[in-house]
């Protein structure tokens, strides 16, 4: 009886002192499991637009705050790879990948609902070449999400007059490729009504369920830090540890960062940043380059770009690919969770 009673004074002393400390804008942490004792969200006390915590660094008072996020993905499920014939790992059909992705974005978008409430969000695709029953499935998934969503069905003939590939010599990947230089430019254009950070999404990337809750928490660290708008890429991508370049590693909420100089076309930066390279976004879907996100590497050049360690995404390409399956995570269990 007597022990009830000393756990009971024990629990009403510690339920005031987290009480005072919250008024005093203090953080107690356990140090049993290190865990924030005064914060509802046991895993971290860090407060999306207010303030970033990172034990044992202490706090960052959050100067950018993120007031929205566009997510504008492309979608093509009669195209298996633009440019090649090859399978993708697990060798599914490509509506299966694209399927996967919505599913994964929304799974992540929920996840980062709950930690945040001033933060709008907004799903748009932009299809070309989708079957329809495709298209009436993929509807149907971001119906059931309630997020705001739109759904363009692009038509390709208003864009083929802009667009200058590099001959192939095979008329299919040609059109493959118009195809997908039309959705970029629509992207782009798109983007310009958004009113603060877009992620531009192609239909072969599985989420990490913590991936948009990290991308927003370390682009409102990162660009207090450094005072400007950034660039961010959800994928550790293989092939940038063949490159003997130097590299910065920031710490973020739960993952390592580390600074980057290449990405492919799936990444998430500001409005701001957008309407600051507009001109030079927009040839990215008018003409072909080789490699064929140079133009992309240039503003890199110029501006902060982050990957995190380990991968935040999954993408899905063949096998053989050094711009997919990034080392250190579980490839087919992140494939699973993202089953419909």
């Amino acid at each position: 009886m007597r022990q009830i009673e000393k756990t009971y004074k024990k629990s009403v002393l510690k339920k005031l002192l987290i009480k005072i400390c919250r008024l005093l804008g203090y953080e107690l942490i356990d140090q049993a499991d290190m865990s924030f004792i005064t914060s509802l969200n046991k895993e971290s006390a860090s407060i999306v637009g207010k303030k970033s915590i990172t034990l044992p660094l202490g706090e960052i008072k959050i100067k950018r705050k993120i007031r929205s996020l566009d997510i504008i993905l492309k979608t093509c499920t009669s195209v298996n790879l633009v440019t090649q014939n090859k399978k993708r790992i697990f060798e599914e059909n490509k509506s299966e990948y694209t399927f996967r992705t919505i599913n994964s974005l929304l799974k992540s978008l929920k996840k980062s609902k709950q930690i945040t409430n001033d933060i709008n969000f907004q799903i748009t695709i932009i299809d070309t070449g989708s079957s329809e029953e495709d298209k009436e499935i993929m509807k149907k998934i971001l119906e059931k999400s309630q997020f705001k969503f739109s759904f363009i069905d692009l038509d390709l003939r208003d864009y083929l007059q802009r667009i200058t590939i590099i001959k192939k010599n095979n008329t299919q990947i040609e059109n493959n490729m118009k195809s997908t230089m039309a959705s970029i430019i629509k992207s782009f254009e798109i983007s310009k009504n958004s009113d603060d950070l877009v992620y531009f999404v192609e239909d072969d990337y599985i989420h990490n369920i913590d991936c948009i809750s990290e991308m927003l928490s370390v682009y409102e660290k990162f660009s207090t830090i450094l005072e400007d708008e950034i660039f961010i890429v959800p994928v550790d991508y293989p092939y940038l540890y063949q490159k003997n370049n130097s590299t910065n590693i920031l710490i973020g909420q739960k993952y390592h960062w580390r600074s980057v100089k290449e990405s492919l076309l799936t990444f998430l930066t500001s409005k701001k940043m957008v309407n600051k390279y507009y001109n030079e976004l927009i040839k990215m879907g008018e003409v072909e380059h080789e490699p064929y996100e140079t133009i992309l590497h240039k503003i890199y050049d110029k501006e902060k770009c982050f990957s995190p360690i380990p991968s935040l995404a999954l993408h899905c390409t063949n096998v053989n690919s050094v711009f997919g399956l990034s080392p250190t995570i579980d490839f087919k269990k992140l494939w699973e969770d993202n089953k419909l």
